[in-house]
């Protein structure tokens, strides 16, 4: 059943989306996150509909994301070699940040440098790709009443407005009548609307498209601006960091209570006190609840290196990077359940 928590819901949705992206257009490669956005603006939920070429040629990055100061770097890496304060753009700050951010690059194997004539010289290891398809923004309301729409309303406005999203959606629980509330109320017309049934879980085909989204990207032959083009690679870069996953990341996986729970083909966190799909806030050290797991499970006999929550977060972890590797073409372990 759909967890009691908008929490819950969230990652339902996330799952379906990496399950059956697009609802309206079939089957593309996405990776998915959630909470992400702006400084101004965050999403419930992202879809990064990449390329899959492309995103391979972004795997051989590393798994970890590039922040804004790394992707400087990297994108303007020469191919040959070049003092980074003649191979790289004026960053609109001191260029001691930058060479800071050089030096962070090549710990990472990200490019390669040298000093000449006691300067720092830079050249890439491999270009940096187009991999960022289009990016989708999805709003997450299970329990779409009046007052909900009308905060949203204005949300869905400024996305549709921005058109930092390539599309908006609502996504919201269906409630079987003729007619779902959701298209009667006042949201923005460019903005998808989402219908899911989640009463058995998450799978493929537990959601139904209740209205079509506008395309809010820039027509054909023209170009967003280089700024927003640069903020959308930062949001999908931290998306391909983060994914959807990373809750145990601010909750106690070493909690004894703490549970992951099967939703279909879905794995959502669970308190065996509460009996509850508990928030991050919920879920941490101050909980009146809150039970370490015990020495001896970490240390002696448990089966699992570090204990059962540490069991689960490379749980979690695998999920990711399984599908990460089913987007590049990877097949191995993509029909098995979440």
């Amino acid at each position: 059943m759909t967890p009691d928590a908008e929490f819950g819901y969230e990652l339902l949705v996330c799952r379906y989306a990496e399950l059956a992206w697009s609802p309206s257009d079939g089957a593309r490669p996405a990776i998915v996150a959630r909470q992400l956005g702006t400084r101004q603006r965050r999403w419930d939920t992202v879809v990064i509909e990449v390329d899959p070429a492309a995103f391979t040629a972004r795997r051989a990055f590393g798994d970890r994301a590039l922040d804004s100061d790394l992707l400087h770097v990297v994108r303007h890496a020469p191919a040959e070699w070049a003092w980074y304060r003649d191979a790289l753009p004026h960053p609109g700050y001191p260029w001691r940040h930058v060479r800071k951010a050089v030096h962070r690059a090549a710990g990472r194997d990200l490019i390669e440098t040298r000093r000449r004539n006691n300067r720092i010289q830079l050249r890439r290891r491999r270009p940096y790709p187009d991999w960022v398809s289009r990016i989708v923004a999805v709003e997450n309301k299970p329990d779409l009443d009046r007052s909900a729409a009308d905060r949203l309303a204005d949300q869905l406005e400024h996305d549709v407005e921005t058109a930092l999203a390539d599309e908006a959606w609502l996504a919201t629980e269906t409630t079987g009548e003729r007619v779902e509330p959701a298209l009667l109320r006042k949201l923005p017309v460019e903005a998808g609307i989402l219908a899911t049934d989640f009463s058995e879980g998450v799978h493929a085909d537990a959601a139904d498209v209740a209205w079509h989204p506008s395309d809010l990207s820039p027509p054909e032959h023209e170009r967003r601006d280089p700024e927003t083009e640069t903020r959308r690679l930062e949001i999908a870069e931290r998306a391909y960091g983060r994914g959807w996953r990373s809750f145990h990341d601010t909750m106690r996986p070493d909690c004894r209570h703490f549970e992951l729970r099967r939703e279909g083909r879905a794995l959502v966190p669970h308190c065996a006190t509460k009996e509850t799909v508990p928030t991050s806030r919920e879920c941490s050290g101050s909980c009146p609840s809150f039970s370490p797991e015990p020495p001896g499970w970490r240390t002696m006999g448990w089966p699992i290196e570090g204990g059962p929550g540490k069991g689960l977060e490379r749980v979690l972890r695998r999920r990711r990077e399984r599908e990460r590797g089913r987007i590049e073409g990877d097949r191995v372990g993509s029909d098995r359940d979440d």
